[in-house]
């Protein structure tokens, strides 16, 4: 791994305001294989942090070697690649700004839809280029880190390259979501003939142009006029702007409409020589280029198109328009066929082929009325063939760019693309709660050195410490630092029982050092997992090993002699409290050896509560009434009658499936406790793994997310 060091500088603090805090700043290192992150490597002051005196943790002392997490991946894609904006048009992603609108994903009770989402975040990097082939011809240029949706869910498109280390990744015959690109080749939507056909197409479908020559006894006077009147402003304003570059002029003025039809505004002129230039322009040409008939079809769409349904159609009642439309949807191989014209003489085109060719349509046409173009509410179904038929290795790097977005989500070359949002966080620091999080990782990496001095103060009283309250230990930075091996020395030559509750299946690197820590002081070893689901898993927690990662590693525990502990935390209202999901669940841990469950319901800390209501509004808006009620306002602990409604659903599960242990919602905090695993509080799933306690009323407070005394 190649690591690069980094001294900040004052622009680099600039860009980070907090990391003047950190006087112990060693250097700021980035690498190819983190991708996107920032490694702020510290020399802290203090390991060992002592929970507050008014907090209801059951333990007294935490060690954290990192701040911030780097269990979420770095997913990066050529800058070619075209993402799907939220006006339909696609563009290259060099050209995405913070800010701007995009197509993401939701998922709803039986689909996916596509849905508005904002980007909150661009960055750049360098990485080994992968190019992914589908059957449909579609092409998309990533590294190795960017994930996919797939039909068995989110893929990586390689393996890990770190060896030990797995993780899903694209195989030939996965199947992407979305619509694709296919092999298709665009045309330049700029060029004199696209203009030309288009203005063809808006013009012919649905303007007026007038002659007639009026005697008013006098003379006779000869009137030539032209106008053009659309609801669309987009539509008008191209026009307009296309004719001014042929030489015709024109006024805008207000058109009279009934008071029950949309507003309408029309383009006019009198002048004779334009309205002659114009039916000049206009007329059908003999050869018809490629680019003439993609401009006729968004001119004629924008004039008598319609989008309903998702379903495109063109109408018109004029036969050689129809035969027009028909040749230019025959030129780019649209599957098309005309309906049955109705009583009035109109007949419509209508374009088969779902999303796909809808898409494909909208891309070669280029149509301007963005109200037509809109996919939101349209359900995620894949029609067309974007089977995985070749993963390459190109071998070079290149610069590549990623986004982050509100969804998690966005559309790249027609496929749906991953990316992580991180939690607020960082706060201390200055650093923001979206990509900062999980970018600008804080490594103490003198922590196991601070930690032996500390231990062997007189004052010492051995009590137990706990690892993983705030961060994860076991995150995938510590492949790297390997702090935690000297960590566990530390308290294991200081005869200090320490407990560890971590996400992360790193954890298996050290069960050897580990079982030979237990030998000499008490070793609590604990797994967090969640939700069992993968889609919702996925969505609620992206980044962190599967469910199913995380049980092989309770089994790896298990096998070394450890009594593991799991937490079945945060049990969500409504997502994950259901008989059958908690039934599954306990199924699954009591088959992977776990020795008992500790369970809680979500408890959303400040700052987590935010991100979570944002989450789930866009997941799940159904439920967002009731979780209202659940947690209303500031506050933060679901309320004691839920908390009793879980326990009575919750302790015949536990003693059917034999890991019934200590469950601080239901018992008080005076009775015997079976170790320190049993009786550690509930953990939220919300990111990081952090501090939540339960005072003696029952209720669940949280505990400072940090102190000032780290570094």
């Amino acid at each position: 791994m190649r690591w690069q060091g980094q001294q900040l500088g004052v622009d680099d603090t600039a860009a980070l305001p907090g990391m003047e805090r950190m006087d112990g700043l060693v250097r700021s290192v980035t690498t190819p294989e983190f991708a996107g992150m920032t490694f702020h490597e510290v020399l802290c002051k203090s390991a060992l942090n002592r929970v507050p005196g008014a907090s209801a943790m059951p333990f007294d002392w935490t060690v954290n070697p990192y701040r911030g997490c780097s269990h979420a991946c770095s997913y990066c894609l050529s800058p070619d690649t075209l993402i799907l904006k939220a006006d339909g048009r696609q563009v290259p992603l060099s050209d995405i700004r913070v800010g701007d609108e995009v197509i993401g994903t939701e998922r709803g009770s039986r689909y996916r839809h596509y849905v508005r989402t904002t980007v909150r975040a661009k960055w750049t990097t360098r990485k080994r280029l992968h190019r992914v082939t589908l059957a449909d011809g579609t092409e998309i240029e990533g590294s190795a880190d960017h994930r996919f949706l797939t039909e068995r869910g989110w893929k990586h498109v390689t393996d890990s390259p770190v060896a030990g280390r797995q993780r899903p990744h694209l195989t030939v015959s996965n199947r992407l979501q979305g619509f694709g690109t296919g092999a298709h080749t665009s045309v330049e939507a700029s060029g004199p003939d696209w203009r030309q056909g288009y203005l063809t197409g808006m013009v012919r479908g649905d303007a007026m142009i007038f002659h007639k020559t009026y005697d008013d006894g006098n003379r006779a006077r000869e009137i030539h006029r032209f106008r053009l009147a659309l609801a669309d402003r987009e539509a008008l304003d191209l026009a307009k702007e296309l004719l001014e570059q042929i030489g015709i002029v024109t006024m805008v003025r207000p058109f009279s409409v009934p008071a029950h039809r949309r507003p309408m505004t029309a383009l006019h002129t009198a002048k004779m020589h334009d309205v002659a230039r114009l039916e000049d322009y206009i007329a059908i040409p003999r050869f018809r280029s490629r680019e003439w008939m993609a401009g006729f079809l968004g001119g004629i769409f924008d004039a008598e198109g319609s989008c309903s349904r998702g379903i495109v159609r063109i109408s018109n009642a004029n036969e050689e328009l129809l035969s027009l439309t028909e040749e230019a949807f025959a030129a780019f191989r649209f599957d098309a066929v005309r309906e049955p014209a109705r009583p009035n003489g109109v007949s419509s085109i209508r374009l088969r082929g779902g999303l796909t060719s809808r898409q494909r349509f909208f891309d070669t046409a280029r149509p301007s009325i963005t109200r037509k173009l809109d996919v939101c509410g349209t359900a995620v179904k894949t029609s067309a063939d974007l089977r995985v038929v070749n993963v390459e290795d190109i071998g070079y790097d290149i610069d590549m760019i990623d986004i982050t977005t509100d969804t998690e989500d966005f559309v790249a070359n027609g496929v749906i693309s991953h990316n992580c949002f991180a939690r607020k966080t960082h706060e201390y620091l200055d650093l923001d709660y979206g990509a900062d999080f999980d970018s600008q990782i804080v490594v103490k990496v003198n922590v196991a050195d601070v930690l032996r001095t500390e231990l062997r103060r007189g004052s010492w009283a051995r009590e137990p410490v706990m690892l993983g309250t705030n961060t994860d230990p076991y995150q995938r930075a510590e492949g790297r630092y390997r702090l935690m091996p000297d960590i566990v020395g530390a308290l294991t030559d200081n005869g200090t029982p320490f407990s560890i509750l971590t996400k992360g299946t790193l954890l298996r690197r050290d069960l050897p050092l580990l079982a030979e820590a237990s030998q000499q002081v008490k070793v609590t070893l604990a797994m967090s997992i969640a939700v069992f689901d993968d889609a919702l898993q996925h969505s609620i927690e992206p980044g962190t090993p599967s469910a199913e990662a995380r049980l092989e590693t309770v089994r790896a525990a298990t096998a070394a002699g450890f009594r593991v502990t799991v937490f079945l935390m945060p049990i969500m209202p409504h997502l994950t409290d259901s008989v059958s999901a908690l039934d599954d669940a306990l199924a699954r841990i009591r088959e992977a050896g776990a020795a008992r469950v500790v369970y809680g319901a979500l408890h959303l800390r400040p700052g987590a509560k935010q991100w979570f209501f944002e989450w789930l509004e866009r997941e799940h808006p159904n439920l967002m009434s009731s979780y209202r009620g659940l947690y209303p306002g500031v506050s933060t602990s679901a309320p004691k009658a839920y908390r009793t409604w879980l326990g009575k659903r919750m302790r015949p599960l536990l003693r059917m499936h034999r890991l019934d242990g200590w469950d601080e919602d239901d018992h008080p905090r005076g009775r015997p406790q079976p170790g320190l695993a049993a009786r550690t509080p509930p953990v939220s799933s919300l990111g990081p793994v952090h501090r939540t306690g339960v005072p003696a009323s029952g209720r669940p407070r949280v505990a400072p997310a940090s102190e000032p005394t780290l570094f």
